[in-house]
């Protein structure tokens, strides 16, 4: 059975994830996520790195305390500004409180957000279209080396083959919260460093019907948890 929860701990690195995949992620080429995605997706490309408390908490538990911090602050009225400097000198990044869209109490719930979360992560990644059929026999290769069950490297793969849906991302959101969550994950998976990325983010956030202020609040939050990876040639 996939265990959607265990494979993005594993991309993200961090948290309960210890070493296996992301271990090897770390050094599999190009910038990365603390533990991952980006580096098997993204290539010789530049890519996020986790850091400090996103780091710590890890996995999905990373994405649903950056998109809980920025909704707070966004239904508090602050300014993206305002609330990002003061969470890079000394604000703790907290775990979403159990039992909101942002943490599932029941596994079920957490199983199905991870689920949701992979995808949208795995889209953006796709949305400026080096991923080719030629880059995905290089990622399925590399996957192959990956302690990963079957099924999540199936999953993983048709994610990759399948045709870039972002009205399928945006409809999996049952909330404005998780739709904040998809945001989130999606900012986590690219750096934004061209039109296409620039155009994909922007249309995404449409589809989810997110405001502008809340949008603000999401990129400054994980800009604040992370830093760009150099790429390598």
């Amino acid at each position: 059975m996939q265990d959607a929860k265990r494979l993005l701990e594993q991309f993200l690195g961090g948290g309960q994830s210890g070493g296996g995949a992301g271990d090897f992620l770390r050094g599999a080429g190009g910038g990365a996520l603390a533990g991952g995605l980006a580096a098997i997706l993204l290539g010789t490309k530049t890519g996020r790195r986790l850091g400090g408390d996103a780091l710590k908490l890890g996995g999905m538990a990373a994405v649903g305390a950056l998109a809980y911090k920025a909704w707070r602050d966004w239904q508090a009225g602050k300014v993206p500004a305002q609330a990002a400097e003061p969470a890079r000198e000394s604000t703790p990044l907290l775990p979403a409180p159990a039992g909101t869209p942002f943490n599932p109490v029941n596994e079920t719930g957490q199983q199905r957000l991870a689920r949701h979360l992979l995808r949208a992560m795995i889209a953006a990644a796709k949305s400026d279209g080096h991923v080719d059929p030629q880059e995905q026999a290089r990622i399925f290769g590399e996957m192959d080396r990956l302690s990963l069950s079957a099924e999540d490297k199936a999953f993983v793969m048709d994610e990759l083959r399948a045709k870039l849906d972002i009205e399928a991302v945006a409809e999996a959101a049952s909330s404005p919260e998780e739709a904040a969550e998809i945001y989130a994950a999606s900012l986590l998976a690219i750096d934004v460093d061209n039109a296409a990325e620039r155009g994909y983010l922007a249309m995404l956030a449409a589809r989810l019907k997110l405001d502008d202020a809340l949008v603000a609040h999401l990129q400054e939050n994980v800009a604040a948890a992370s830093t760009n990876a150099p790429a390598t040639a």
